[in-house]
């Protein structure tokens, strides 16, 4: 005969959700081999988009009128705001200076583009060791 302690510690255990067993990730190197092949170290690097050369310009002005603030993530939170609230054409400017580097980039892959199929960057010497 089943008393009431009994059959309800059954329907709490049988009502407990299923844990499953972590498993501990491991963490992999990346062969040099793989990695080597996509990037190289000559290769450029894309350039910053027009917020992060608005985000050096806030950075500085904003740590000397804060100078107690030390913490990226506000400054980070602070810039994001203004960027939100600047109009097109106080965001102009850093949008031009996006779209040089943006060309100096294209000019400076399609060289290396060119170098690599030429046969003046060898796979073979990607080893970083």
């Amino acid at each position: 005969m089943k008393t009431r302690a009994k059959s309800a510690e059954a329907t709490a255990t049988a009502m407990k959700p299923k844990v499953a067993p972590t498993k501990k990730k491991s963490r992999k190197k990346p062969s040099a081999s793989s990695s080597a092949k996509d990037d190289h170290r000559d290769k450029p690097k894309k350039p910053p988009t027009a917020f992060f050369y608005y985000l050096e310009d806030f950075r500085k002005t904003y740590q000397q009128e804060n100078p107690n603030v030390k913490s990226m993530r506000d400054i980070g939170k602070a810039c994001g705001e203004k960027w939100k609230t600047m109009s097109f054409e106080e965001k102009v400017a850093y949008y031009d200076i996006a779209t040089e580097k943006r060309a100096e980039f294209e000019k400076a892959m399609a060289a290396y583009i060119k170098r690599k199929e030429g046969g003046e960057i060898s796979e073979e010497s990607d080893d970083y060791e």
